[in-house]
């Protein structure tokens, strides 16, 4: 297994500074308005995902310069970063359709993977000054207004799961079959790497994504999940990897129970 570079707390902590700094950036961004553009596939960008993507790179590469760094929207401008065994990788915003809608279900995501794994990640949710921290193996935290607290997935409750899908796929008829047979307490639909921290702090129980996501949608909500004692597992049960061709995620199954991970 690849050694990390530099302690993990530092590691964090670093990534955490930046999580912060971005989340300060869209929202005064989004205080004094912006513009929405289309990306060569169709999907939204904005100043704020933009901004917010040149201070996160920009931070990480002056405090570890030898780390790659995968952004976003360096890859949507046809920037080609090697990843190599030890790398990171960043959304600055996660659910522009969110933001540009002017709800609040969005985040800035930096994640460090490690040998195709995520190890640790921060990720903020600016509408709600919230930012979760996590290093995989040593506990997952929240921090917002109120403090900081340590936060786990719940043991799901008798009278049933409490499911978030994607909005975007809120109508998906995949979404039915695969809840037959589940004993379902609530089915809610937000937007955003939202939906994990959710689950991690013990609010939600499964997440199903059946659509695609890219890696960097992904990689710090997964670590923290992990951390927080929950699981993020593809088709065949093993855990959703990283550092794949196109950077492509398949559909999975983030769940507060490892049990239920395993019927993805």
């Amino acid at each position: 297994m690849t050694q990390l570079p530099h302690a993990a707390d530092a590691l964090l902590d670093v990534a955490t500074r930046l999580a912060d700094g971005a989340a300060d950036i869209i929202r005064e961004i989004r205080a004094r308005g912006f513009e929405t553009r289309a990306k060569y596939d169709a999907s939204p960008v904005t100043e704020a995902d933009e901004a917010a993507e040149r201070f996160i790179l920009a931070g990480l590469r002056a405090a570890f310069p030898d780390i790659p760094v995968i952004g976003e929207e360096e890859v949507a401008a046809g920037v080609q970063t090697t990843p190599g065994r030890l790398f990171w990788l960043v959304d600055p915003l996660d659910g522009t359709r969110e933001f540009a809608a002017n709800r609040d279900d969005f985040t800035v995501n930096i994640g460090l993977v490690r040998d195709g794994a995520p190890v640790l990640g921060a990720m903020a949710l600016p509408a709600y000054h919230q930012i979760y921290t996590a290093i995989v193996g040593q506990g997952a935290f929240r921090r917002d207004p109120s403090g900081m607290a340590p936060i786990h997935v719940r043991t799901p409750p008798a009278e049933g799961l409490t499911v978030l899908a994607s909005r975007h796929y809120a109508d998906d008829p995949q979404l039915a079959a695969w809840l037959a047979g589940r004993k379902v307490a609530s089915l809610g639909n937000i937007g955003s790497a939202a939906k994990f921290a959710r689950v991690a702090e013990g609010a939600a129980d499964l997440y199903p994504r059946l659509g695609p996501t890219m890696e960097w949608d992904t990689a710090a909500p997964q670590a923290i999940v992990e951390a927080a004692g929950g699981a993020v597992r593809v088709s065949d049960g093993t855990a959703l990897h990283y550092g794949k061709p196109g950077w492509l995620n398949p559909p999975f199954l983030c769940s507060a129970d490892a049990a239920q991970s395993d019927r993805a």
